[in-house]
């Protein structure tokens, strides 16, 4: 991107404005969820905001009562992180 330099006029490159993403993945989001039992404490953890932890629940469809409580089926989760192994110490299957 070209921009002007506002203290010279000069035309300037800049290569990328703006903060840089978290892209912190599911899996790391659920096992803080899991050790610390809740959102706020997660995100401390993990070092986002407590937003940023819901925002990528709901993009899964996930909420994170059913993280912390282990309410998530192991199919469900697989479906959510691309078809990979579910993970066996996270998620116990609920009887139903």
């Amino acid at each position: 991107m070209i921009i002007q330099c506002p203290h010279c006029g000069e035309r300037i490159v800049v290569n990328g404005l703006g903060r840089k993403r978290l892209d912190i993945p599911l899996k790391n989001i659920c096992e803080a969820l899991q050790s610390e039992r809740s959102v706020a404490s997660a995100a401390e953890k993990l070092h986002c905001s407590q937003g940023y932890i819901f925002n990528v629940l709901k993009a899964q469809r996930l909420k994170p009562r059913d993280i912390i409580e282990g309410k998530v089926t192991g199919k469900k989760l697989k479906s959510s992180l691309g078809g990979g192994d579910p993970l066996p110490s996270l998620i116990r299957e609920v009887e139903k």
